[in-house]
């Protein structure tokens, strides 16, 4: 590492970093402990960006469906890879004991809603209280405690850390996908975690459902 850790990220988005997590509990939008379902749920499914999308913040997206209920949903995009910065900045920002932790965590544009709000998607095997288990094994955390769990070896088998979701209100997300700016797909574990980022978009698109 040629530059210290301290500065990977400027001051004020490290201090933002630092304000998002403490409320995020308290914020999250739409949390719950059990996700709310409906005739045509999404909540689990992957959202694939159609050439035809009109907006481009979503060009060639692949988005992770985190909510999806007569409120709205919401989603994380999984494909957009940003910088990696040493988990223990992350942890200092926190308040939490950072010395001589190592490793780094690569964070990733989540969406354009709430963008330097962290969300942990991951694997099961990791709870606590600002945990939601969304399907099939997999669960998202607002809560920050999951750095500490991180650091101790504890937290769960595969993360991603996106800064900030993409977000619909009631019927517009709907609406998008009557116009085929969105296609919806089958989610696996592969897909959401690896660093494949190149393909991402393609191998979403190759498993496409069809809606008639």
């Amino acid at each position: 590492m040629t530059e210290p850790a301290r500065n990977l990220l400027p001051t004020a988005t490290r201090l933002a970093i630092a304000a998002v997590l403490l409320a995020a509990i308290a914020a999250t939008p739409g949390h719950s402990a059990e996700p709310r379902s409906r005739p045509g749920d999404l909540t689990g499914q992957i959202l694939v960006a159609t050439p035809d999308m009109p907006d481009p913040r979503f060009a060639h997206a692949v988005v992770y469906m985190i909510r999806h209920d007569a409120s709205g949903a919401q989603g994380l995009v999984v494909n957009r890879p940003l910088r990696e910065v040493p988990l223990a900045l992350l942890l200092e920002q926190m308040g939490m004991e950072s010395r001589d932790v190592p490793g780094t965590v690569r964070l990733h544009a989540g969406g354009p809603v709430d963008a330097l709000r962290i969300l942990v998607l991951h694997t099961a095997g990791y709870a606590s209280e600002g945990t939601l288990a969304v399907k099939d094994g997999i669960a998202v955390t607002w809560e920050p405690d999951i750095l500490r769990a991180i650091a101790q070896g504890k937290g769960p088998r595969r993360t991603l850390f996106a800064l900030g979701y993409a977000g619909w209100v009631p019927g517009q997300l709907e609406a998008e996908m009557k116009t085929g700016a969105w296609v919806r797909a089958a989610a696996d574990e592969a897909l959401l975690f690896d660093d494949s980022y190149d393909t991402k978009w393609d191998r979403a698109m190759a498993r496409r459902k069809i809606d008639l």
